[in-house]
């Protein structure tokens, strides 16, 4: 397993706010763009779980794309936020 450091801290500018990740296989920069494509593409696959089994209880589609649409922007919102407060918090880092 690798771990994530503050970019400043593997010589890059203060400016760039990257992640570093660095462990036995890999070495590359979490940058702000690949954070949120990540929790994108996670919010769709919880989406679709979320529509389906809204959908199973209700029986109706508009209904259960009305959650499922809810959910997308404030789950990538808080998945988002999450990963990056994580980014400070030196516990578990090496």
């Amino acid at each position: 397993m690798g771990c994530v450091e503050r970019a400043e801290a593997c010589g890059a500018s203060a400016a760039s706010s990257a992640l570093t990740v660095r462990g036995k296989l890999a070495s590359w920069t979490e940058t702000h763009a690949r954070s949120l494509a990540k929790a994108v593409s996670w919010r769709a696959t919880g989406s679709i779980d979320t529509f389906l089994v809204a959908f199973v209880i209700t029986s109706s589609p508009k209904i259960a794309g009305s959650v499922a649409v809810t959910e997308i922007v404030t789950k990538i919102l808080i998945y988002y936020l999450h990963e990056r407060m994580w980014a400070w918090i030196p516990w578990g880092k090496r």
